[in-house]
């Protein structure tokens, strides 16, 4: 009886013992747990509680069954369909409890059986791939991605602040000379923006001097005057001069025409209003503000000449209905106003009678015979010369132009003034040393001769070295040099924001290029 009695209280004991621990495996086979066959104990939710327990460790049930084993010293297999079946199937064999007890750094996820895998990847195909969905290296290389665009971003935003803050620099200008209230001048070019026009605007700005350029840009070009934009001593005026203009000025240097045939006689109405009532306008300024104006002639007012050299007192020999009538008449009527204002309004004028002149800023379309030697012969082109190359010409370097053109406004000479270079060469020569100075194998070819084309010109500067103390002096070589240095590098631009600006050769100018 006692025996019973003991045998009872030890059956309660252990029902007691084991409902305050509660079920080994939470109502979960530890077989099919061992096994990893989630789709035996109730499919994906089992599968969920399964990987939980994983995660969080053997429960102290399964210890004590581990334990328990280990003391019989007898190895339990936990696999439902026998102890070989693992084998066969070629599965790797089932883990001692000892292995399953100890932890593990990182579970590895049980091998699931062939239908739950079906079933699983039936799931993936209608699983619409998102932003979770992505492993680590996919997340990282999209955080990549949005870097380097942010990136972009804020150098761009860099990039135009810092265009704004140059905008807002004050431009380098030279240390032009200082001429205070008395001295300094007003002086208007018009035409300033063109070849000739923009080196005399360089020289009388060094020279400390207000200067206001009017230009309707037909051949002159902003470009050539863009260095001194924005300085508190230059204004430039988008103006045609065949319109009146009233303004405030001490002197007037009259360039606005076209000097180039091919530009002439584009629109040879257009020309003979520049040169008539272009003119008249700029002496009615004068008149009306008290200005001495000088008029930009040309030895054109000679025509194909029958006097060589060409002195001021000839009257010339011209064609008034020929192609280039347009030119040569319109210039020759300008003269004929400055006088008629000079003897009738007591207008200070001067009058200069330019010859051919060259130089940087040179337009490489205007027809002319250095800018056609040089271009054609910087390109590996033939030299082309209108005729037999035997006519004559007399080539001045524009900064002895420039020279001579401030000498006679400051004169008190009143009379026409020869500005060009007395050395003469033919077209011919002319052409084999631009070749020679190129380094080119150019071949020169002639072509017909154009129409009135001047067969000798040669100007007599006897005028021009007695009473304003003139004479050319920059060298052929050295100027031609120059000129196709310019071109050189006009011909290598490729977009615009490649300059290729000449500036005068002065210490203050060299360090801004």
């Amino acid at each position: 009886m006692k025996q019973f009695l003991a045998f009872g209280v030890t059956i309660v004991l252990v029902i007691c013992l084991y409902k305050s621990w509660g079920s080994p495996t939470n109502g979960v086979s530890h077989y099919a747990y061992d096994d990893g066959d989630s789709s035996v104990i109730g499919g994906e939710d089992n599968a969920a509680i399964d990987q939980e327990h994983r995660r969080a460790g053997p429960s102290p049930e399964r210890l004590v069954l581990s334990v328990a084993d280990r003391s019989g010293q007898k190895q339990q297999h936990n696999s439902i369909d026998g102890p070989n079946d693992d084998a066969a199937a070629g599965r790797p064999g089932p883990l001692d409890d000892v292995e399953l007890v100890q932890p593990q750094s990182k579970p590895q996820r049980p091998p699931l059986r062939k239908g739950a895998f079906v079933a699983g990847s039936a799931q993936k195909r209608h699983h619409v791939p998102s932003l979770n969905d992505l492993g680590p290296d996919d997340l990282d290389r999209e955080s990549r991605l949005n870097e380097l665009h942010e990136a972009k971003r804020q150098i761009l935003e860099l990039e135009r602040k810092i265009q704004e803050l140059e905008g807002r620099i004050p431009r380098k200008y030279p240390d032009v000379t200082f001429l205070n209230y008395k001295n300094r001048k007003r002086i208007l070019i018009t035409g300033g923006a063109g070849f000739v026009g923009s080196h005399l605007v360089d020289y009388l700005m060094m020279q400390g001097h207000e200067v206001i350029v009017a230009d309707n840009f037909f051949t002159g070009r902003k470009r050539n005057v863009e260095h001194w934009l924005g300085h508190e001593n230059f204004e430039l005026i988008h103006h045609d001069i065949v319109n009146p203009l009233f303004i405030e000025v001490d002197e007037i240097y009259h360039l606005a025409s076209p000097a180039s045939p091919p530009h002439y006689m584009y629109n040879p109405v257009k020309t003979i209003k520049t040169n008539t009532l272009g003119t008249i306008n700029v002496l009615g300024l004068a008149k009306r503000v008290g200005a001495k104006v000088l008029i930009a002639s040309t030895s054109e007012v000679y025509g194909d000449p029958d006097v060589h050299p060409q002195p001021e007192t000839y009257w010339g020999h011209v064609n008034p209905i020929g192609p280039r009538a347009c030119y040569d008449e319109g210039k020759r009527v300008s003269e004929t106003l400055s006088y008629a204002y000079a003897k009738q309004e007591k207008v200070n004028v001067r009058v200069a009678r330019i010859f051919n002149t060259y130089g940087p800023r040179m337009h490489m379309n205007d027809g002319r015979v250095v800018s056609n030697f040089i271009i054609q012969a910087l390109q590996n082109q033939s030299i082309t010369i209108y005729g037999s190359g035997r006519q004559t010409r007399s080539f001045q370097y524009v900064s002895d132009l420039v020279d001579g053109l401030v000498s006679l406004m400051a004169s008190n000479y009143t009379q026409p003034v020869n500005l060009g270079n007395p050395v003469e060469r033919t077209i011919q020569d002319f052409a084999e040393i631009i070749r020679d100075l190129v380094g080119c194998k150019s071949k020169i070819i002639e072509l017909p001769a154009v129409e009135d084309d001047p067969q000798r010109r040669k100007p007599d500067i006897s005028r021009a070295k007695k009473y304003i103390n003139w004479e050319p002096r920059v060298p052929l070589q050295e100027g031609l040099m120059k000129t196709i240095d310019y071109f050189r590098k006009e011909l290598a631009r490729s977009n615009h924001s490649q300059r290729n600006i000449f500036v005068p050769e002065t210490t203050e100018f060299r360090s801004l290029l």
